[in-house]
């Protein structure tokens, strides 16, 4: 078992407040991804459950024990970073192997743990390659293999994606799927600033805003049911559209949050002009600016669009609309 619990977490530096009063409850196996913008604080509160960032105040249990002054070597939790941290002159299987050979593990376990891992993350043919003959794509798959033969409690994740482009990144997320699949008793916790990753990979997701926990829950409760405007701008692409005034008050709300597939273009109330398209073969956005003016975008699926500069005529559906208050807080 692997639960982790966090219970009014602090992290200063100096007279900074980084971390503002965090409480998770994170259970055993797990998928559990922080996302927020920069500077919100989810690398922090990532190496503060590692131990390789002290915490100010508060507290944090790994399976019931108090982990606050337990060094990071001893927690049974193994990090994957940006950066892969492969040492260049050994080769695949010497790199993965190494820290069970510091742990003096007998040959033919280590030999052992690391056909296993290579065999998880189809590494068996680089297994006598060095880091400098591996695509990015391979390098991090060799340092997630590394992490697996430590056979942790715990994975962290620090945004081991950012460093690939698009179609490694593609894979590579696939990998940890299967990683996930293949280690369901293993507690996952993935930093990501990519929605995609958070959307497709989490069991559950906490979003960090300014130092403090703003939202936590599945994909799809985050999507349907932002609890305040700040989620609701943040998970989703495109953004929800955001609507005040006449329109919002005749709902009975200071602002509303319409999704851009719940709305609909051709015949409405509403009268708007095309400032923008982006076709993207399945879709199609279009971004139009209405008075009171707010930049508003429509998703099509893939149909023909209107030109830009023309004015159109739009509408939402009502029931599908979120409402928020004055304080920017979901009313019900």
């Amino acid at each position: 078992m692997s639960d982790i619990k966090v219970t009014h977490l602090h992290k200063n530096y100096g007279s900074v407040e980084v971390l503002k009063d965090i409480n998770l409850d994170i259970r055993s196996g797990e998928f559990v991804i922080f996302v927020g913008p920069s500077g919100c604080g989810k690398s922090t509160l990532l190496r503060c459950i590692s131990g390789l960032e002290s915490i100010t105040s508060g507290i944090l249990e790994i399976d019931g024990r108090v982990m606050n002054r337990i060094p990071a070597s001893r927690r049974g939790i193994a990090m994957v970073f940006q950066s892969y941290a492969l040492y260049p002159h050994m080769s695949v299987r010497e790199n993965m192997a190494y820290s069970m050979k510091l742990r003096r593990a007998p040959r033919a376990e280590i030999a052992a743990h690391v056909a296993e891992a290579a065999r998880k993350l189809q590494l068996e043919p680089y297994l006598d390659r060095y880091p400098r003959e591996l695509s990015g794509g391979q390098r991090q798959r060799v340092a997630i293999g590394r992490a697996i033969v430590r056979n942790p409690k715990v994975f962290l994740f620090d945004e081991p994606l950012s460093n690939l482009d698009a179609a490694l990144r593609v894979a590579t997320r696939l990998e940890i799927a299967r990683l996930k699949a293949d280690l369901p008793e293993t507690t996952m916790i993935y930093v990501t600033h990519d929605q995609v990753e958070a959307m497709t990979l989490a069991d559950r997701i906490v979003v960090l805003n300014a130092g403090r926990v703003e939202q936590m829950g599945t994909p799809v409760e985050l999507y349907e049911q932002p609890q305040s405007l700040f989620v609701a701008r943040f998970i989703g692409s495109p953004q929800m559209n955001l609507i005040g005034g006449d329109i919002a008050a005749a709902l009975g709300a200071h602002t509303i949050g319409i999704r851009p597939e719940d709305m609909t273009l051709g015949a409405g109330p509403h009268e708007g002009k095309v400032t923008h398209i982006e076709y993207l073969g399945a879709d199609t956005f279009v971004y139009i600016e209405d008075h009171p003016p707010h930049l508003l975008t429509i998703r099509l699926a893939g149909q023909p669009a209107p030109a830009v500069g023309e004015t159109i005529r739009f509408d939402f559906n009502a029931d599908k609309a979120h409402k928020f208050g004055a304080d920017g807080q979901r009313l019900p």
